[in-house]
């Protein structure tokens, strides 16, 4: 490690997950994201490290994205992430690379000769800038012509003053970011005013129109969701109500007959395919399926959050002894008014939410009430109110550094959710074959520790491979295995880990592949 003169700097310990990274979402002009503006805490920086805050911050702040995995946090998105003076005169831009980064310039970043320096070198190397809170002044313009994004805060800023400054610098090819868009109004003002992308709350906010009719659709999927929260499953309801419906038949079948599971043969029919799954995956899978139907027309990042909330809520539930599948439901159902556009009392009455549920979403419960603040952290996380969350989090006994781990997990479980086959890449593109027998896999789990297990192969292809073992191995963790036998050398993550039948489905994904080739007569 080296200071940016070049002389080599004392060692900086510190706990890797001591660094909280949110992600916010940032639309272009149809609503699709564009990128994520990550939202960490540094202020504890300078107290916990002095002299030495800029390293501590830097390798934080990179080895907490590298450790997440950049994938798992953007999902093939940009990193808006925002740098003080300090960051930016230090080594994080070389730690992430330019087509995922852009460094945001705080207001406090003062375009002296030594910043320009900086930034001039970094667009050289090919990283974007983004100026925030911009407003026009004489001594800021050098620093806006490095910039390839303007941010502004449309709160802060009046209108008038908005339309000339996109007057100005579009002209330029230099991108216009609205801020703090807080309401539909705002977002479809700041379209037509010529705003080339958006940043705020407004897609978790409903749409109020009284009378509103549910499409038959949704409607179903509504339907679908208050039978799959039955503390018991009614099989013949169910299956009426998905069978008339074409995409939630569709989408079961396809559901079932995915690499989640292992069948001899495939499965044709509702009635089989809900006996595959059981009660638990049905409710899983009518989440999976109910959500996108409910999001039709409105941004696709709607169902994103519902999953990362619920997730969320899941695991902090598991943390305090409060039931875990209520939890989920609860972080679900969180942003059901923006998908129906319904008042939020409304739609939770809609889909028969229980009441511990409603009451904390409706905020009808004292504060602490543990269903209220695990949605109240959930929601602080999302925002960046470090210090709020950990007073919360302390009135629950929740660790707080718990949090971002859980945070992180529940955004690659939201993003392999949708997928459906718990697949980041489609790896899938090579083919695999079914090579069977006993296998030692060495097993090294996230702080490092390893660990000797006996499994299955199932099968292979040249960049993963399939595992049948006896315990449960987490999301992520690291598996090794050198087997001449049966052609393998390989070092990959796990990316799935499903009960099946007394043991565990594993799926392993070798980036590096697997040492493995077909032979003549298969390839």
């Amino acid at each position: 490690m080296y200071r940016s003169g070049g002389e080599r700097a004392a060692p900086v310990r510190f706990k890797l997950m001591d660094v909280f990274i949110a992600r916010q979402p940032i639309f272009d002009r149809q609503k699709q994201v564009f990128a994520y503006q990550l939202v960490y805490r540094s202020e504890d920086f300078q107290a916990a490290f002095g002299e030495h805050a800029r390293i501590a911050g830097t390798e934080a702040i990179g080895n907490t994205l590298l450790t997440i995995g950049i994938d798992n946090l953007l999902c093939g998105k940009k990193a808006f992430i925002n740098f003080d003076r300090s960051l930016l005169l230090g080594e994080l831009p070389s730690i992430l690379p330019p087509e995922v980064l852009v460094i945001e310039l705080a207001p406090s970043v003062e375009p002296d000769q030594e910043v320009l320096d900086a930034g001039g070198r970094l667009q050289a190397q090919g990283y974007a800038l983004a100026l925030d809170d911009f407003v026009p002044q004489a001594q800021r313009e050098p620093l806006a012509r490095l910039a390839k994004f303007l941010k502004v805060d449309m709160e802060a800023v009046p209108r008038s003053d908005q339309q000339q400054l996109l007057r100005t610098y579009r002209p330029l090819g230099i991108a216009v970011l609205a801020g703090k868009v807080e309401t539909q109004e705002d977002f479809e003002w700041a379209r037509e005013a010529g705003y080339d992308y958006f940043q705020g709350y407004f897609f978790a906010r409903p749409v109020s129109v009284h009378g509103r009719r549910i499409p038959a659709a949704k409607f179903t999927c509504l339907l679908l969701l208050a039978e799959a929260q039955q503390p018991e499953l009614d099989f013949r309801t169910l299956e009426a109500l998905i069978s008339r419906d074409v995409w939630l038949s569709y989408s079961l079948l396809l559901y079932v007959n995915s690499a989640l599971f292992a069948h001899a043969a495939d499965v044709h029919s509702i009635k089989h395919a809900m006996a595959v799954l059981g009660e638990e995956g049905i409710r899983h899978w009518a989440v999976l399926a109910a959500l996108p139907q409910l999001a039709k027309n409105k941004p696709g990042e709607l169902v994103t959050v519902s999953l990362v909330r619920a997730r969320l809520c899941e695991r902090l539930a598991g943390l305090v002894k409060v039931p875990p599948q209520q939890a989920l439901l609860m972080g679900l159902f969180s942003l059901l008014d923006a998908l129906t556009d319904l008042p939020l009392d409304e739609a939770l009455a809609r889909v028969h939410a229980a009441p511990a549920i409603k009451a904390a979403l409706l905020d009808t419960v004292p504060s602490g009430d543990p269903f209220w603040s695990i949605m109240q952290i959930v929601r602080r996380y999302e925002r960046g109110e470090w210090h709020t969350l950990e007073e919360l989090a302390a009135t629950l006994g929740i660790p707080v550094k718990s949090v971002p781990e859980a945070y992180a997990e529940s955004t690659l479980w939201a993003q392999q959710a949708l997928h459906a086959t718990f697949r980041k890449f489609d790896t899938r593109r090579h083919v695999r074959y079914a090579v069977t027998g006993p296998l030692r896999v060495l097993w090294e789990d996230r702080e490092g520790k390893e660990a000797v297990i006996q499994a299955s192969l199932m099968n292979v292809s040249v960049e993963g491979f399939q595992l049948l073992v006896s315990e449960k191995i987490p999301l992520l963790s690291y598996l090794r295995c050198n087997e001449p036998k049966f052609g393998l050398c390989a070092r990959g993550r796990v990316r799935y880990c499903n009960y099946l039948k007394g043991k565990y489905l594993i799926g392993v994904e070798c980036r590096g592949g697997t040492g493995w080739h077909p032979p003549a007569d298969l390839g």
